[in-house]
């Protein structure tokens, strides 16, 4: 995926205001408009400035995407930094782009529907939770001059990210949340704000929680609206997710593997025994039933055997080793060659 630089592309700073991106953007379209334009890369041009404008000229979108910070090149490969949204406020208030836009990869990875149909993360999280919807200029005009009923505030949405082990015991955690606003110079800011938030025990990955009244305020005397935070787990180096089992690789000696064992393996709720039965084979699976993430119906913990050769470094070592080969009659790739040697 290439990084696209939508301050390049419609020629501005980064610094400019909302006003100066649309301006920019009505000149720019005007003279690459497939229409009037004469330059042979204009219907090229005029896309890519679609695709700026739908980022500058929306206050989140462009919030979002400038958390990605500068040092990126216009046509640089380009993954996204992990977690870079993490603790970004939204409301999806912003034009959602069309289903049948011709938009880049990069955008649609960040922002926006594929042209295949399916969601990218962010229009993902605008569903996964009720939204009320964005009152409009129409709607906050009437409810100033006393001719609408008073609206109900917006639903926010953000993701978090908690470790592992919180969702086998629950926690406390204090989090840090960054809304975009516009300043009184058109210029886009966040704006920060903290909230102390209890992680229930047995919480999934993609699991929304819910706080009450948290989200955008109502007008006109009206309830704010809520809060929706995504839980996602943070990358563990041993423990991998996948709903609410856990997996792990534990590595054993290969006498451990022939004859059987006892040893011990972590999990995120404390250490436990495990047997590993006589004869087994790398890549074997163990499953320790409930052990994985906590519910009405838990999870299970998989452990993955990996047999691990300990080094011939030594004249012990590589004696053993040639004891070894002396003993045994094991063609280890007959499945491959058929017994042939």
């Amino acid at each position: 995926m290439k990084y696209r630089d939508y301050y390049e592309v419609l020629g501005l700073p980064r610094t400019a205001t909302q006003d100066e991106v649309r301006r920019a953007y009505r000149k720019l379209a005007r003279k690459y408009h497939p229409d009037v334009t004469q330059q042979a890369d204009g219907e090229a041009r005029f896309k890519e400035l679609g695709e700026a404008y739908q980022v500058l000229k929306d206050t989140e979108k462009r919030a979002a995407y400038d958390r990605l910070g500068r040092q990126w090149q216009n046509g640089q490969d380009f993954q996204p930094p992990p977690d870079w949204d993490e603790g970004f406020e939204f409301s999806g208030a912003g034009n959602e782009p069309s289903a049948n836009a011709d938009f880049s990869e990069f955008f649609e990875a960040m922002f926006g529907r594929t042209r295949a149909g399916s969601d990218s993360r962010q229009t993902k999280r605008h569903r996964a939770a009720p939204n009320r919807g964005a009152p409009t200029a129409d709607d906050l005009e009437d409810a100033y001059r006393g001719t609408q009923r008073p609206i109900p505030g917006q639903d926010h949405h953000a993701r978090v990210v908690i470790d592992l082990m919180d969702a086998y015991h629950g926690a406390q955690r204090s989090i840090s949340l960054q809304t975009p606003v516009l300043d009184a110079h058109g210029h886009v800011t966040l704006q920060s704000r903290t909230l102390n938030v209890t992680i229930p025990k047995g919480v999934r990955a993609g699991q929304h929680l819910r706080l009450a009244g948290q989200g955008g305020p109502g007008l006109g005397n009206r309830p704010a609206g809520d809060l929706y935070l995504e839980i996602t787990f943070r990358e563990d180096p041993r423990f991998r997710v996948d709903g609410r089992d856990v997996w792990l690789d534990v590595p054993v000696a290969p006498w451990e593997a022939a004859l059987g064992a006892q040893v011990t393996v972590p999990t995120p709720d404390g250490s436990v025994e495990l047997t590993v039965p006589a004869g087994s084979a790398s890549g074997r699976r163990l499953r320790l039933k409930g052990k994985g993430i906590p519910g009405k119906t838990p999870g299970d913990l998989y452990v993955i055997l990996t047999i691990v050769l300990p080094p011939a470094d030594s004249d012990s070592a590589r004696a053993a080793y040639e004891a070894m080969r002396q003993a045994f009659h094991f063609d280890p790739r007959a499945h491959v060659t058929g017994g042939r040697p």
